[in-house]
């Protein structure tokens, strides 16, 4: 069966995740970031079962519509929860142990599209950006922080060099409402020309819409929760959108891979060095020139992939 018809989500490198964890009737898989469930499609006709998490209650609502929720036992089952909680939530229903773990980090196409969640400036909307729709907002942030955290905020997670007057802008400029309101803010404080090849207000919105969520810290919880659910021989594929997130990846699997050096050898190893909990890591693997003609939202797309080992988790230093 499939998911309704009008979906618009095109899931991205999904060849490239389904040959990562290769999927086979009976497995347990975790879709831990379930959005618009292009991934848990894909994982139950393939014959697996799901647990899927989101804390968008829009994407949990969506996703209480489709039949594999209601077969006994169902092979889908909704989490609306953050990813990070992966371990107690799974524990609560009685699992301990699954064949796979997927991750598709950063905003879904579904939150993208509305312009009432606040996350693009394509299209006017309320500065909102919160991926589980309560809590403080995106404008509850640019209208109240220090502007020296908000350039914080700009240069560490947007990567944006001029941070310290975009933020400056963004204050002088208070109070913000709108998309639309900031994103010109950003512009002009940037000298931003119409024509340009890239908005530079990109920058600032992920920025914010990633300060406003957590979300790296989610990412790294996240990770460590799929080192401890996994069963020996069961896989991890990780699809990130910026280098932020595919440097937290890349650094965590080679950590755990036991593939990065020590500062000398005359030093002993780390508290809490040990076995490899992982193996077989994947190199960074991009969408095919093909896949981005399709659907231009996967360029920035990156995948790592890698295999539990029979190692017991690392105890935290």
């Amino acid at each position: 069966m499939s998911a309704p018809a009008s979906s618009p989500h095109v899931p991205v490198l999904l060849a490239e995740v389904l040959e990562a964890l290769a999927p086979q009737p009976g497995d347990l898989i975790v879709d831990a970031t379930f959005g618009d469930g292009g991934y848990t499609r894909a994982f139950l006709d393939a014959g697996a079962t799901v647990h899927a998490f989101d804390r968008d209650p829009d994407a949990i609502a969506a996703g209480r519509a489709w039949p594999e929720t209601r077969e006994t036992p169902p092979r889908l089952v909704l989490h609306p929860r953050r990813f990070s909680e992966m371990v107690a939530a799974l524990a609560e229903v009685g699992v301990s142990r699954v064949d796979g773990v997927a991750m598709d980090i950063g905003v879904s196409s579904m939150q993208l599209d509305q312009a009432r969640r606040g996350f693009a400036f394509s299209a006017d909307g309320p500065l909102d950006m919160t991926m589980s729709q309560e809590g403080p907002t995106a404008a509850d942030f640019v209208n109240e922080a220090p502007e020296a955290a908000i350039a914080d905020v700009l240069f560490h997670y947007g990567e944006e060099r001029q941070s310290r007057r975009v933020a400056r802008a963004i204050v002088a400029a208070r109070p913000l409402s709108t998309t639309g309101e900031l994103a010109q803010v950003v512009r002009k404080a940037l000298g931003y020309r119409a024509g340009a090849p890239k908005d530079p207000a990109t920058r600032s919105f992920q920025a914010i819409r990633i300060h406003v969520n957590g979300e790296l810290d989610e990412l790294e919880q996240a990770l460590r929760g799929a080192e401890q659910v996994l069963r020996s021989g069961g896989r991890l594929a990780v699809v990130t959108f910026h280098s932020l997130e595919d440097r937290i990846v890349k650094r965590f699997l080679r950590e755990a891979a036991g593939a990065v050096a020590r500062a000398s050898r005359h030093l002993p190893e780390a508290p809490g060095a040990g076995a490899a909990t992982f193996a077989g890591l994947s190199k960074a693997i991009r969408p095919s020139e093909a896949e981005t003609l399709r659907n231009p939202r996967a360029r920035s797309a990156t995948l790592r992939a890698a295999v539990r080992t029979a190692a017991p988790v690392k105890e935290a230093a």
